[in-house]
C-alpha cells in the first residue's frame, strides 16, 4: 500500500511564495549595492596603492613617493634606490604623471615627466602571456639627467656620474617567456658630456649604447668623443646580458682617469678590460 504524501495547504504554499518573492528583489538590490561598491573602489582608488604596489614589485629599488590623484591618473615624484637597505637614493626633477587604460588584453598607459619627455607622452601597452609578459612601447625620445643613475646603487653610486642622458625607441617591445627574453625593434642611448667625481676631468668624453633586437638581442657601446674611450658589445643570453669590452684614456689623460678606469675592470697594460655577465 502506498505512502500517502501531505502536502501543506494552498494558502500556506502560496505565503512561502510570495516570502520567496520578497527576498529576491533584496538579493538582487545588496548584490547590486556590493558591485557598485567594488567598482568605486577600484575607480577611485588612490594614487598610494600603485606607489606602494611599484615599490613591493620592484623591491623598494624604484619608489613614486608623495603620490596624489588616482591609480588610474595620478603623479609622483620618481624616486630610485639602490635596492632594500641602500643609503642611496636620487629624486627626478619635478614630476611623473600618469593615465592606465584597463582593458580585457592588458593595461595600456601614458607616461609624462615634467623635466624629461615631450609632447606627446611616451606609450606603454602591457598584456600578459602564458607563463609571461609582453611590454610595447611607443617610438619616443626623452631626455633624462645622468646622476639618476646614482641611485641604482653599485657601481653608479661610486662614480656618481653627470651629464645629459638621451633615449629614443623604435618599434620597441619586450616579452618575457619562461625566463627567456625576447627583444624587438631598437633603443638607442646617448650620454653627453659626462663627468664623475673619481675624475678630475671634465666632461670625460660623450657616448653611445645601442640595442638591437632580433634572434639575439644585441648591445653595441662606443664613444663619439673625448678621453675616456669606451667600447664594447655584447648579447642577451637567457634573461642575462654577457657583455665584453674596453677603455682606456687618451694620451695625456692617463693621470686624471687612471681611479675610474680601475672601478671599470680588470687592467691590462694601458687599458681595461670590461665584462659583464
Amino acid at each position: 500500500m502506498k505512502a500517502r504524501r501531505h502536502h501543506p495547504p494552498l494558502p500556506r504554499r502560496r505565503a512561502a511564495a510570495a516570502t520567496d518573492g520578497a527576498r529576491a528583489p533584496w538579493s538582487w538590490a545588496l548584490a547590486g549595492a556590493l558591485l557598485g561598491l567594488l567598482l568605486t573602489l577600484v575607480v577611485l582608488a588612490p594614487a598610494r596603492w600603485l606607489a606602494a604596489g611599484v615599490t613591493r614589485a620592484s623591491n623598494g629599488m624604484v619608489q613614486l613617493a608623495e603620490p596624489d590623484g588616482r591609480v588610474w591618473r595620478g603623479s609622483a615624484r620618481l624616486v630610485l634606490r639602490g635596492g632594500a637597505g641602500s643609503r642611496d637614493a636620487i629624486a627626478l626633477p619635478g614630476r611623473v604623471h600618469w593615465r592606465l587604460w584597463p582593458g580585457l588584453a592588458g593595461v595600456r598607459a601614458e607616461l609624462r615627466a615634467d623635466c624629461c619627455t615631450a609632447e606627446p607622452p611616451l606609450g606603454l601597452r602591457a598584456s600578459p602571456r602564458w607563463g609571461g609578459a609582453h611590454l610595447a612601447i611607443t617610438d619616443a625620445r626623452s631626455h633624462w639627467p645622468a646622476s639618476l643613475l646614482a641611485g641604482l646603487g653599485t657601481p653608479f653610486n661610486t662614480v656618481q656620474p653627470e651629464g645629459e642622458m638621451s633615449l629614443s625607441t623604435r618599434g620597441l617591445s619586450l616579452e618575457w617567456l619562461a625566463g627567456r627574453l625576447a627583444l624587438q625593434g631598437a633603443a638607442e642611448l646617448t650620454v653627453r658630456q659626462l663627468s664623475s667625481r673619481l675624475s678630475t676631468l671634465r666632461p670625460m668624453g660623450s657616448y653611445r649604447l645601442s640595442l638591437a633586437g632580433g634572434s639575439q638581442p644585441a648591445v653595441t657601446l662606443s664613444t663619439l668623443e673625448g678621453a675616456l674611450r669606451l667600447s664594447g658589445s655584447g648579447q642577451w643570453v637567457g634573461s642575462r646580458l654577457r657583455f665584453s669590452g674596453e677603455g682606456s684614456a687618451a694620451p695625456g689623460s692617463e693621470a686624471q682617469l687612471t681611479n675610474l678606469l680601475n672601478l671599470l675592470g680588470r687592467r691590462q697594460g694601458e687599458r681595461v678590460l670590461i665584462t659583464l655577465g
